[in-house]
């Protein structure tokens, strides 16, 4: 398989400076400063007018865990249902058992609802029970993608369990092994070099773009205490550019 880097984003002007930037796919989502939660058909509408990358929807219907209801599951079907038909290329998607592995009545039902659509496990692997354990369980499912930083904050510290998803994927020519968290061209560097199988990176790249507010008043913030009102998130062409470079070499 072909090397690849996939980028997130959540907004028009960050998926222009990933396709600029060289990114061969986009992981779209809302509100990446939680994590990334599904995202709005008629962003992806314009996202897909202006660029000519594959878009794959992440579907998440809240932050926190990944032990959804009934009522979340339906809700993040309906909203597949909509994005397919808004044009979708493909859907990360993610769900557990309230003890930690894949649950796969839930991911049955999400799968349904995605069709013939292309699917990437996203990071709720990194937080379940069994890592080796859920990449066997996508792969049944028909699965062709997993995200994951190998269970850990960052896939820096995650090298010794990508190594073993890795080797399954080999053995198993299964899902490809999309390795996220803190990934930056430096990184893609370190850890082609220390894991020879690894080919595929998922990144933002993101850098802070400042408002153009003159007028700030403090004290008064519009979601967590903490976060940073007068700057907004947005992909840097250059740091797509030299992840991709790093990855080419």
């Amino acid at each position: 398989m072909k090397k690849l880097l996939e980028v997130c984003v959540d907004s028009l002007a960050s998926a222009r400076a990933a396709q600029a930037g060289g990114a061969d796919r986009l992981e779209f989502c809302s509100a990446l400063a939680v994590g990334g939660l599904s995202p709005y058909p008629e962003l992806l509408r314009q996202i897909k007018a202006e660029c000519s990358l594959p878009v794959r929807c992440l579907m998440r219907p809240r932050a926190g865990d990944f032990l959804y209801t009934k009522d979340e599951i339906d809700l993040l079907c309906a909203q597949i249902h909509t994005l397919r038909d808004t044009g979708a290329d493909g859907f990360v998607i993610g769900a557990l058992t309230p003890d930690g592995a894949l649950d796969k009545p839930a991911m049955a039902q999400l799968l349904d609802a995605c069709g013939d659509k292309p699917v990437t496990l996203h990071r709720c692997i990194d937080v379940s029970c069994d890592l080796v354990e859920t990449y066997r369980d996508a792969a049944t499912l028909g699965i062709d993608t997993v995200l994951t930083s190998g269970g850990a904050a960052s896939c820096r510290q995650g090298t010794a369990a990508l190594a073993k998803m890795l080797a399954l994927r080999n053995e198993l020519q299964g899902p490809e092994v999309l390795i996220g968290a803190g990934v930056s061209a430096a990184v893609i560097t370190e850890l082609r070099a220390a894991l020879p199988g690894a080919r595929a990176f998922h990144l933002s790249g993101k850098k802070l773009v400042e408002s153009g507010m003159r007028f700030r008043r403090e004290g008064v913030p519009m979601g967590l205490p903490g976060l940073d009102e007068w700057h907004i998130q947005q992909t840097d062409a250059d740091a797509v550019r030299a992840a991709k470079a790093a990855l080419l070499q």
